[in-house]
């Protein structure tokens, strides 16, 4: 038996459930509308980048920002990443 307290947290496990599905795909296609934007971006401009766009090299490549190379972001243009 489930108190209150309980249910609540059942309750809230559910929703969040019933979120993540019907939310999930939605992330799924702005992700790769965001991605498009970006490598559009990057071969439109040159160094230094937005901060946008610095960010979004950084979560790519998995490396902070101060240590991303012309060379990495040239393999990611050309799909080696």
């Amino acid at each position: 038996m489930v108190g209150k307290r309980g249910m609540r947290f059942v309750l809230r496990k559910l929703d969040m459930k019933e979120s993540r599905s019907r939310n999930a795909p939605r992330k799924y296609q702005e992700r790769s509308r965001r991605d498009a934007r970006m490598l559009e971006m990057l071969r439109q401009g040159a160094w230094p980048y937005t901060r946008v766009v610095r960010h979004w090299l950084a979560v790519k490549l998995g490396k902070p920002q101060n240590r991303i190379t012309p060379e990495d972001i040239q393999r990611l243009l050309q799909g080696k990443v």
